[in-house]
């Protein structure tokens, strides 16, 4: 099978943080009820939205500049992800270790979206 990538489903970083979303999902569902509007809708979309700005860098990558701000995009969301990760332990909604590897999960994004904002023209090239 080709490395090639021919999707936005095909990039690795985009499967860390499909992934990322639905254990965030599923561990949300334990959050008390008085957080559905706030904490929980929050962290939901915060974290949704880091493969979804993804897959829209990945459909602007004919233009350098505009894969670059979607992916930067994706970056600032991660990082909302990681405040309501920690608002999440601060409230005791989750424990230390499970905060811990979801923060990890964040920052190996985090690296991941660094290094392809600063080295975009691999991504960008159409044969």
């Amino acid at each position: 099978m080709s490395d090639r990538i021919r999707s936005f489903k095909d990039l690795r970083v985009y499967q860390k943080a499909f992934f990322l979303q639905q254990k965030i999902f599923e561990i949300s569902k334990g959050f008390p009820k008085e957080e559905l509007y706030s904490l929980i809708d929050q962290i939901r979309r915060s974290s949704r939205s880091i493969g979804a700005n993804l897959a829209e860098a990945w459909h602007k990558r004919r233009y350098v500049a505009h894969f670059v701000s979607k992916l930067s995009d994706s970056d600032g969301e991660q990082a909302e992800t990681q405040h309501w990760l920690d608002t999440a332990l601060a409230c005791k909604y989750i424990s230390e270790n499970v905060h811990k590897n979801l923060m990890n999960q964040c920052m190996e994004i985090g690296r991941m979206l660094g290094k392809m904002m600063a080295n975009p023209e691999p991504f960008c090239k159409h044969s």
